[in-house]
């Protein structure tokens, strides 16, 4: 019996992240008080056929049809008083013990008003009154729903584990060049890993062959194989494809990205949308009123009807309860929330939380970063203006070994020009100036190395204007002196232009924000179509534009690289990280994380969200309607327990049908 159905606890158990539910999906079940209880026992999917799911089933229906032929068709004079309640008993026991155990395990955890309950109390207040068949039926439709409805949720929940929980168990070590196979958690950081075509990466480590291709569609959503050379980092969860290659461990099993992105979207299950905290909410104040009009429709019609029939009015009682129980709601919710996640995943997107889904579902506006989010990030050094007076070698060299102490990509482009960093030259006091660039003591003379705004923070003196070049610009002064800039060039990525265009299309503005100069951001914007843009930004003047745009009442999206963005994102509805890949500080402080660096998952994203929304509103639509129908017809004993079943097994039925919808629809364009 699936737990979403049924508890309105909402602190779902948690999942442990080796356990063997990161393959096979098998929940272990908590009962310490401080951990709160589930009610998930009947009903397990794991590990069973569908012949043994349904067997119970089964054996209800064939003694059900055995005493209907019984009493409507054969009629024999000795099937009656105890034989026939006794038949009908039997009937009843294969779908009703599990449920009845459930509703005394929901009252131990005081847990009065569970669906179990209810359907207890209508059931066996049917065979009270006689209602022998109906009483059956009830129950054994409700069971038949339940194991539907439990195979649809760990079929939702299983797509994101198997999606994500690609680690193989045990991986090839070479020790002595000998290879030895062993489990992976044991695998040591240094270990070399023999990988042979076909074979799947269990740990992050750095490549030692010449070159390999992996498949990295379990990590990305991308089918296009990646080429990686000696020297680069390949991750958990890529598959070798080509020849047999040699990784050398450089983490722990359970630190591996695979791991972070996996206890991710994991914990992603636990973070409840509003809708879905509301209805929780909901059905915990609704099923007990329920339940106190139930028992008002059969006392009170006492002081006000003649010919008053307490057995009529508990039947209407009873038929009331069975369409009272909220199933379809509390089922098929977090279903829609889940197949959301589980459709985002598949597509190299992360969700922290299912309320992103919904926030992401009414974004107005998607403000982003250009370096790295709308560009490639990798700059090329195109031309070196030193003034006279300074030796272009040396300043370059200089300059080389400052860059060395930055990881940003406008160093990496140094470095790439100039060559390797000459050791020998003196660097002290290395410092990062956020928004401005470097500052250190080189050979024993201050140098700086960043935009033009460090010139002037330190009072460097420079006859240029630079306003007007579109190029990204490294100006760079030494012991007081301005000594020239280098011009550098960055890529736009290749589906930037369609996913501006995409936003559009949605109805939501586009904002760049940059700490690049004006220029530049200018033309990129100009390039791609985006609203409006902003450039020599420091991260201060990126807090006061989101402010800017949240002061106008405005859902935001910050789009960027989740660790220099750190404070836009935390002010932002929706932080979105791109390359999840390439940062741990990415996975942590980001909202959604977008495993590759394609920007054109931004508007997938916006789409999963939106889809999910509506689902999840057709649902809540669908079952109120019907259930409020129904129930004023039980009131008024216009509905039998036929109409009831429908109202409630048959509803829930129609929306995790809906629900699971989601896992199958594709959003690329």
């Amino acid at each position: 019996m699936s737990k979403e159905c049924c508890s309105t606890d909402d602190n779902p158990s948690k999942i442990k992240q080796n356990s063997p539910v990161a393959e096979h999906g098998n929940e272990n079940h908590d009962h310490d008080p401080d951990h709160g209880h589930d009610h998930d026992h009947s009903h397990d999917t794991d590990g069973k056929t569908a012949f043994q799911l349904f067997l119970p089933s089964v054996i209800s229906f064939v003694l059900l049809m055995t005493g209907l032929a019984l009493d409507y068709w054969l009629k024999p004079d000795w099937f009656a008083g105890w034989f026939r309640i006794a038949l009908y008993l039997l009937a009843y026991l294969p779908v009703g013990l599990p449920v009845i155990k459930e509703a005394i395990h929901s009252i131990r955890y005081s847990d009065f008003f569970s669906e179990f309950f209810l359907m207890t109390i209508a059931t066996v207040g049917a065979f009270a009154i006689g209602e022998y068949p109906e009483a059956v039926a009830v129950m054994l439709f409700y069971s038949v729903g339940e194991v539907f409805q439990s195979m649809a949720v760990n079929r939702a929940k299983g797509n994101i584990k198997t999606l994500l929980d690609q680690r193989p168990d045990e991986v090839t070590v070479l020790e002595n060049q000998i290879p030895k196979t062993i489990k992976a958690e044991k695998a040591k950081i240094g270990e070399i890993i023999q990988l042979k075509p076909g074979e799947k990466l269990a740990l992050d480590g750095e490549l030692l062959s010449e070159s390999a291709s992996f498949n990295t569609a379990a990590l990305t959503g991308e089918s296009k194989p990646d080429t990686k050379k000696k020297g680069d980092i390949v991750l958990a969860g890529m598959i070798n494809l080509n020849s047999v290659s040699h990784v050398k461990i450089s983490t722990e099993y359970q630190d591996s990205k695979l791991s972070k992105i996996l206890e991710l979207v994991q914990n992603a299950t636990s973070q409840k949308a509003p809708t879905e905290l509301f209805i929780r909410k909901f059905a915990k104040v609704y099923t007990p009123i329920v339940v106190f009009l139930a028992i008002a429709i059969t006392l009170l019609p006492y002081f006000f009807v003649e010919n008053y029939v307490f057995k009529s009015w508990l039947y209407r009682a009873l038929v009331f309860l069975v369409i009272s129980c909220p199933c379809a709601l509390v089922i098929s919710i977090p279903l829609g929330y889940f197949g959301g996640i589980g459709a985002a995943s598949r597509n190299g997107i992360l969700f922290k939380g299912s309320n992103f889904l919904d926030v992401l579902a009414k974004i107005q506006n998607v403000v982003m970063d250009k370096t790295g989010t709308m560009t490639e990030g990798v700059f090329k050094v195109q031309n070196v203006h030193f003034q006279e007076g300074f030796n272009k070698a040396i300043m370059l060299q200089y300059l080389n070994a400052l860059e060395s102490k930055s990881t940003h990509p406008i160093a990496t482009a140094i470095h790439e020009y100039a060559g390797e960093a000459d050791n020998s030259i003196s660097i002290e006091n290395a410092e990062e100036i956020p928004g401005h660039g470097l500052k250190a003591i080189v050979q024993g003379k201050e140098m700086l190395a960043g935009n033009f705004k460090l010139m002037d923070k330190f009072g460097i003196p420079y006859n240029i204007n630079h306003s007007d070049v579109s190029d990204t610009l490294i100006a760079v002064a030494y012991d007081g002196r301005f000594v020239g800039y280098i011009t550098i060039s960055d890529q736009i990525k290749q589906d930037a232009a369609q996913t501006i265009g995409e936003l559009k299309r949605l109805g939501v503005k586009t904002t760049m924000l940059s700490g690049d100069k004006s220029a530049v951001v200018n033309a990129v914007a100009q390039k791609l179509g985006i609203s409006s843009a902003f450039g020599d930004l420091l991260p201060e003047d990126k807090v006061n534009k989101i402010n800017e745009i949240k002061a106008k009442n405005e859902t935001v999206a910050f789009v960027g690289d989740g660790v220099n963005d750190a404070p836009v994102i935390a002010l932002s509805d929706v932080g979105i990280a791109m390359g999840g890949l390439g940062s741990d500080a990415t996975i942590e402080t980001a909202d959604v994380v977008i495993q590759d660096d394609r920007p054109s998952k931004i508007p997938m994203a916006i789409k999963i969200g939106k889809a999910t929304k509506t689902i999840v509103w057709q649902n809540i639509s669908l079952a109120f309607f019907v259930k409020a129908v129904v129930l004023i017809l039980g009131a008024g004993g216009l509905a039998t327990m036929w109409e009831a079943v429908f109202a409630d097994v048959g509803v829930a039925l129609l929306a995790v049908l809906n629900a699971v919808r989601i896992q199958k629809m594709t959003f690329s364009k």
